[in-house]
């Protein structure tokens, strides 16, 4: 049995990749392998460019004892509308999400009638049964998933171009200019890049254009 941190669950858009515009449950696991989360050790860290707080519990998320809890907590996210047809959908990310998310959170989620998405850099195996394989790759951290539903590649970084991701099995490209105070000229570039290599979409953030969580 497992114990499961997490630092916010809440329900919004998902805002960038294949899925932009989907409504989903978002549930943050804490905690990353590439970065502490604090800002003293964040120029030494393997990804430097992360936009989001995983460092501990907050008031949304908590600690749950149980992935049945965990998965009672996701579903009290999504609205009860009464319709059918809308498939609940969860994007577990993070952090680093695979450093906790395991068999049991998945059928817990799915017995809750959640597809279940996950968001990784991909330097972790994943648990079996997962709906959809987001993978981000950062930097030159080692790749251990190497094939999945969709490549999100922050662009640019240094050791980690599309070009080094070529070869791998996933059916989804996407390319998703780095937010920061060159994001303008970054954009530029990502979507020449997309323009010269149609395999590749261009992955607008959304939820930021937008205001929304």
């Amino acid at each position: 049995m497992s114990t499961y941190a997490v630092k916010e669950i809440f329900y919004t858009l998902q805002g960038e990749g294949h899925h932009a515009g989907r409504p989903a449950v978002f549930c943050r696991f804490s905690g990353c392998n590439l970065w502490t989360g604090r800002e003293a050790d964040r120029a030494g860290a393997t990804c430097t460019f992360c936009d989001t707080d995983f460092v501990g519990v907050g008031p949304d998320g908590g600690r749950f004892a149980t992935a049945a809890e965990l998965a009672a907590a996701v579903d009290a996210r999504w609205p009860a509308t009464g319709d059918v047809r809308a498939r609940k959908f969860v994007v577990c990310t993070g952090g680093e999400p695979l450093l906790q998310l395991d068999d049991a959170a998945v059928a817990a989620l799915h017995d809750r009638g959640f597809e279940v998405a996950v968001e990784t850099n991909g330097t972790q195996p994943a648990p079996a049964g997962l709906d959809w394989v987001c993978v981000s790759p950062k930097h030159t951290a080692p790749l251990v998933l190497t094939r999945g539903d969709e490549l999100k590649l922050v662009y640019p970084q240094p050791g980690a171009m599309p070009e080094r991701f070529d070869n791998l099995d996933f059916t989804h490209w996407s390319l998703q200019p780095m937010d920061g105070p060159d994001v303008a000229a970054n954009t530029r570039a990502a979507l020449a890049y997309c323009l010269a290599h149609p395999r590749w979409h261009l992955s607008v953030q959304t939820h930021k254009v937008l205001g929304i969580r």
